[in-house]
């Protein structure tokens, strides 16, 4: 099995910092601010050809009472828990404090093997480590987790032990997960429905908005299909993110979407449907991503609040109507099944392959049906069709005078493509390439 790194340590020590350099990318948010992260975070990272993984977690304290520091202690212990090695990082800056002697202990409990690095070393004589030594983890190591200073030998001594060869067939196993981001406005249950669909609390799932910062990944297995779940910050209006580190979730989220290849967009059946809503589904429209529309806490509201949900998911989302909708309980674990097989669903049509013949049959059908206005003295004509593209489907028309199609003929055959060829759930795009005519250059010369 692949070798689990956890990284653990109290706040602001520069561990998302580590997380970033060992998975080589940007994926844990990093600032000057303590306790941006809250969730644990995998990735994977590799030694030479050894493949690992790495877990990023919040600031630990082991004897956290209530709230969100309780929450992000519980999600520090999973990681040691799954873990094979405990990379214990301590600041070189700020000295020991009693806050790393109380993770000492707990380390020294879990049964799992530690290995202490003192990060934020560079420049600093050898000396000011060693008050390290008291912690009675074994020699303390030196690093810089922001140059790249002593990583490489600190994961080198982390595997010791641990290393096995990644096979072909699990790399191919890894690239066939279909990505699937949640996405929605704060509070909206995001995590919950993640820790739904996986059985354990893997999110923190608390009463106030903002609770998720980082977008965090989570690979999942679901009717003996290989997923990686994508739990994101809620996104706000523009004008209410106000803090540096929201600003950063953004992008993160947004980043996600890019990065997708479903995504299910959660609103709260409590709540209006509002005017965010529909700017992020226009985001990921704009994005082309398959999209599957989930209403959470059903089963919160009475009939009239139901009534008056549908209505507004009718009038202010009726550019989604390709999009399946489905009314849920993350909570409760209900409507989970159909959500999932319209995630499949979407999968599938987002990747469809189209065959020209029969793209081009369909074509010749909705044009006998229904022809293109006429432009001036002309008609539009449509010769063939053939794919351009997935995720989205993009279909090519070529023809001649298709400058001149108007947008609600694009629409008419957009509908009819979507049902020749069952693309419920993922945007199509189409795009008119008119021939040119060989002899305008020679009567030109003429």
């Amino acid at each position: 099995m692949t070798p689990v790194v956890a990284l653990v340590g109290r706040p602001n020590v520069g561990k998302s910092t580590l997380f970033n350099r060992l998975t080589r990318s940007r994926s844990a948010l990093v600032a000057d601010f303590p306790g941006l992260t809250r969730d644990r975070h995998y990735g994977e990272g590799r030694v030479g050809p050894v493949p690992y993984i790495a877990i990023d977690t919040g600031g630990f304290e082991p004897v956290a009472a209530e709230g969100i520091t309780r929450e992000m202690a519980l999600q520090a212990e999973a990681a040691i828990a799954e873990s094979d090695v405990v990379v214990f990082i301590v600041d070189a800056r700020d000295g020991l404090v009693p806050q790393d002697r109380r993770i000492a202990e707990r380390l020294r409990r879990s049964g799992r093997r530690p290995l202490l690095v003192v990060n934020k070393a560079e420049g600093l004589p050898p000396a000011a480590i060693a008050e390290f030594y008291e912690l009675g983890l074994g020699d303390p190591l030196p690093i810089s987790a922001a140059h790249g200073d002593g990583v490489a030998a600190m994961m080198e001594l982390a595997l010791v032990g641990l290393t096995e060869a990644e096979s072909p067939d699990e790399e191919r196993e890894g690239e066939a997960r279909v990505r699937v981001a949640i996405v929605g406005r704060p509070n909206v249950g995001k995590s919950t429905l993640v820790n739904a669909l996986l059985g354990e609390e893997r999110m923190i799932a608390f009463d106030a908005p903002g609770t998720t910062r980082d977008a965090i990944e989570v690979e999942f297995s679901y009717g003996g299909r290989e997923y990686l779940l994508v739990d994101t910050a809620g996104l706000r209006r523009r004008g209410k993110v106000f803090e540096t580190v929201e600003k950063f979730s953004v992008v993160k989220t947004l980043q996600a979407i890019d990065g997708s290849n479903v995504v299910v967009l959660l609103f709260d059946a409590a709540a209006e449907i509002a005017e965010q809503d529909a700017h992020i589904a226009g985001y990921i429209l704009e994005k082309g991503r398959a999209l599957v529309l989930a209403v959470n806490k059903w089963d919160d509201v009475d009939d009239y609040h139901r009534s008056l949900v549908k209505r507004d998911l009718e009038r202010k989302l009726h550019f989604l109507d390709w999009a399946k909708l489905h009314f849920i309980s993350a909570r409760n674990r209900s409507g989970l099944a159909a959500l999932m097989r319209s995630v499949d669903s979407a999968h599938r049509a987002a990747f469809a392959k189209l065959p020209t013949p029969k793209l081009t049959r369909a074509l010749r059908a909705a044009v006998e049906r229904q022809q293109p206005p006429r432009a001036g003295h002309s008609r539009p004509k449509m010769r063939y069709a053939h794919q351009g593209g997935h995720n989205p489907p993009v279909i090519v028309v070529h023809g001649n005078s298709l400058g001149h199609v108007q947008p609600a003929y694009r629409r008419y055959l957009e509908g009819w493509f979507r049902r020749e060829f069952a693309l419920a759930g993922t945007p199509l795009r189409i795009e008119f390439r008119t021939s040119t005519n060989p002899y305008v250059t020679a009567r030109e010369a003429r």
